[in-house]
């Protein structure tokens, strides 16, 4: 798919600052991105629902906007990946999100902004003017959600534990797919003798994403090639039905 990113400037101020909001500031741009594919598949497989709930959520000032994000997401069709708070730029906001099937554009990015801001101007959380950054998840995303780790299996992801599990907080290697409350992880760097293969309790899960790899940005650009025929041909389909009838 095609990475989307949009950003506004928020019009959120310190309280001790007078004079009027500045204009809002848009940067769109476009970067490859990865479809997620399982490996033995030829396409993208299909998200359960919008409303799949996060395993992994927020704390303090990123959890209050994400409380204010969500639904604003979720009534225009999308789901939340991750909010985070960031000194980049001064202050940046930056929003993940991403359709049903994965997939977010320029449009998309843009529509979520224009929602999302008033209301974070609103509630003000935010007690400095900041910058609204709303993308795609990258290939490099995090996983959030039990279909991530179910949609990515194949390949490698960096696993963060809240709490050790037999003697290790900090597991990486591939995806194995998930059985019942766990999922499974190749150990790369497991020791000789060892089992290389960790089923992992998703209760335990503090922060976990995949690693850019050959194979995740091989299958980025044949994901992207074949989204780009798949709309093409939508478009070619339109154009042919918007056409007038010769009698």
């Amino acid at each position: 798919m095609v990475r989307a990113k949009h950003e506004i400037l928020g019009s959120s101020h310190r309280r001790n600052e007078s004079g009027p909001p500045r204009d809002p500031l848009f940067r769109c741009w476009l970067h490859v991105d990865a479809t997620p594919n399982d490996p033995r598949s030829e396409g993208p497989t299909p998200l359960t629902s919008r409303n799949e709930p996060r395993l992994i959520r927020e704390t303090g000032l990123d959890a209050r906007i994400a409380a204010l994000a969500e639904p604003v997401i979720e009534d225009l069709g999308f789901r939340l990946v991750r909010v985070k708070c960031s000194g980049r730029n001064g202050f940046t906001v930056q929003v993940m999100a991403e359709r049903p099937d994965g997939t977010i554009g320029v449009d998309d990015c843009e529509a979520i902004s224009r929602n999302l801001a008033p209301v974070i101007d609103a509630e003000d959380p935010v007690d400095r003017a900041y910058h609204l950054e709303v993308s795609s998840p990258g290939i490099d995303r995090p996983l959030v959600r039990r279909s991530d780790f179910e949609r990515w299996a194949g390949h490698v992801a960096k696993i963060e534990l809240s709490e050790g599990h037999d003697g290790r907080r900090r597991f990486r290697g591939p995806l194995l797919g998930v059985e019942g409350e766990t999922f499974g992880i190749r150990i790369e760097d497991a020791p000789e003798g060892t089992p290389d293969a960790a089923w992992l309790p998703f209760g335990l899960l503090a922060e976990a994403r995949l690693v850019m790899t050959d194979d995740l940005i091989a299958a980025s650009f044949k994901a992207a090639k074949k989204a780009s025929a798949e709309l093409a041909a939508e478009t070619d389909d339109e154009d042919a039905t918007d056409e007038p009838s010769v009698h």
